[in-house]
């Protein structure tokens, strides 16, 4: 592990370093991940873009699980892992970072210009008119329609979608949009549907412009986030992954670091307090010029 960790310091040292996070980073704040240590996926069945928009009833149900499931992703801090990546963007050496996680936990622990891939759950929007909306308004809403619901949560899945009896979301009420009586939802990706190509386009220029690529608690498992590790790679950008359990990206990886984040990063960070730029260690410019 030491070797492992002198040469990510090595690494991320360099600087102008692209930052790919995974739902692992937050685990350690009491938010579950998608799979866990051996990569098996976890039991539950998220949501769909395509079953959410179509059937009223399944939209009942998310709103329900949400309206509980919600709280426990509102109430989560940020742990040590967040706190040292903002550290390392503080000290210049991170250009950029992107997440796949909707818990905006970067951002309470420092972070700044973080491209959220697949959104945030604190803001509502309406498939309709399009407009979008603090969750915290939607909450006091459903709040004020639903006085008399209190059933125990079972789970939180990563999503803040809570498991519950179905018997329990019987007569929840569902609240529309307060511009033009749409349907709301929560202003993140669901499986099925499209990251916005914008979006997208700006990881892959955070990316593309970096210098090494750091990929922090995701297993890499779908394309939406292996597709930076696979453009890096072609790229002759060295790749770091960092991760509780193997990857899909590991065969890209200089180097594969099993830890975990909330524990290793802090580390690295102590160690690099202030940028370092280790001699031999490729410029973007450099690099450009040898493709």
């Amino acid at each position: 592990m030491e070797l492992q960790l002198a040469e990510l310091t090595w690494l991320v040292g360099g600087g102008e370093v692209a930052v790919l996070s995974g739902a692992g980073i937050s685990t350690e704040s009491g938010i579950p991940d998608y799979r866990g240590p051996t990569g098996a996926a976890r039991r539950f069945a998220p949501m769909t873009y395509q079953t959410f928009s179509r059937d009223p009833a399944a939209r009942r149900r998310y709103w329900a699980r949400s309206y509980l499931g919600w709280r426990t992703i509102a109430r989560a801090t940020p742990n040590a892992g967040h706190h040292a990546v903002a550290e390392l963007q503080r000290a210049g050496l991170v250009r950029g970072i992107v997440t796949q996680n909707v818990d905006g936990l970067h951002q309470a622990g420092g972070a700044s210009g973080v491209i959220e891939l697949h959104g945030s759950l604190d803001m509502v929007i309406c498939l309709d008119c399009g407009q979008r909306s603090p969750r915290e308004r939607l909450d006091s809403r459903l709040r004020a329609a639903n006085g008399g619901f209190v059933p125990t949560t079972m789970t939180v899945n990563p999503d803040g979608d809570a498991e519950l009896d179905e018997a329990a979301v019987t007569g929840f009420q569902v609240v529309a949009c307060e511009s033009c009586a749409g349907v709301l939802k929560p202003d993140v990706v669901f499986f099925g549907e499209n990251v916005p190509v914008d979006r997208v386009r700006a990881a892959f220029e955070v990316v593309e412009g970096a210098r090494a690529l750091l990929v922090l608690g995701s297993s890499l498992t779908v394309m939406s986030g292996r597709r930076f590790v696979l453009r890096a790679s072609r790229l002759g950008i060295p790749v770091a992954i960092v991760n509780q359990g193997s990857t899909r990206g590991d065969t890209h990886a200089q180097l594969a670091i099993d830890a975990p984040l909330g524990q290793l990063l802090p580390r690295l960070a102590a160690r690099l307090g202030r940028p370092v730029v280790p001699a031999g260690y490729p410029s973007p410019a450099s690099r450009a010029a040898r493709a």
